[in-house]
């Protein structure tokens, strides 16, 4: 059995393509961190798996192995006929060339799941896009269990965060509001090829199957914690006075007082609790 780097070599020589940077192409070559991907989702022949940017399908014959079926969302069109020619005799593969961002995942997940069981997301994902992909995936409220995926080091840091702690960020509480987020195993930069400039991580999101708090308005209360991680270094009632949400001094501090927040604390200080309150009570009053 070839190693996932000698494969990697051999497709790309046979295809005469390479990574896109654009696109934020860095194929993972480290058997290990992909073995180590696949015991993290926990795969059973009754999943279904949707693979977000399959690349040359290193992880996805994997996750064949191991899931009922798996349908990869690729948006180069170079990597269609390698991953066509690699897995066109697979019964349980789907390829779908489109934007994640733009395709309806409820859908997709609706009209393949037939008498699998559960969905799970797993993914190395582009580095440019790696947030606004995670919060459609959370947003979306798809009937999934987990999100298992490789991310920058950086945001693996931010997302794992305990909401309050320094390297909390506004992803953190977003994050935490819908699942629960562990960080799997660290990956060095010479995992891939070729090297990206920063080590990743992977992460895994177990999916709660309720928001972890109770709020009035969504929108709300992902308003009021962006507001507050805009500027990190100005007060909470500062960042909450620049973005527009309350225009009134005098009606935000009454409210933070019904609330129990000191006015000179910083947003990142807050608990996820602690938000909830705030944006309920800002949604009463307005």
């Amino acid at each position: 059995m070839q190693s996932s780097l000698e494969d990697t070599k051999f497709i790309l020589k046979k295809y005469n393509i390479s990574a896109n940077k654009k696109l934020g192409q860095n194929f993972l070559i480290d058997d290990d961190i992909i073995q180590n991907i696949i015991d993290a989702a926990e795969l059973k022949e009754t999943d279904l798996v949707i693979e977000i940017g399959p690349g040359l399908g290193t992880l996805t014959s994997k996750l064949l192995e191991k899931a009922g079926k798996v349908i990869a969302i690729e948006l180069d069109e170079k990597m269609l006929k390698v991953l066509n020619d690699r897995f066109s005799l697979y019964n349980n593969f789907i390829l779908i060339n489109n934007d994640v961002l733009k395709v309806d995942l409820n859908k997709i997940i609706e009209e393949n799941l037939e008498q699998l069981k559960s969905v799970k997301i797993v993914a190395n994902l582009p580095y440019y896009i790696t947030t606004p992909i995670i919060m459609k995936l959370l947003e979306s409220k798809l009937k999934i269990e987990t999100i298992t995926v490789m991310v920058q080091k950086e945001v693996a840091d931010r997302i794992t965060a305990t909401p309050g702690d320094k390297l909390s960020g506004a992803i953190t509480y977003s994050v935490d509001y819908y699942a629960k987020a562990e960080e799997v195993v660290f990956v060095s930069k010479s995992c891939f090829m070729p090297s990206p400039e920063v080590d990743s991580a992977v992460i895994k999101l177990e999916i709660r199957k309720e928001p972890k708090v109770n709020v009035l308005n969504e929108e709300m209360f992902f308003k009021v914690i962006k507001a507050s991680f805009m500027q990190r270094r100005k007060t909470l009632i500062n960042g909450l006075m620049n973005s527009g949400i309350i225009k009134d001094r005098e009606k935000l501090n009454a409210i933070l007082k019904e609330a129990n927040i000191d006015s000179n604390i910083r947003g990142e200080k807050l608990t996820i609790e602690q938000f909830a309150n705030l944006s309920n009570l800002i949604y009463e009053t307005i």
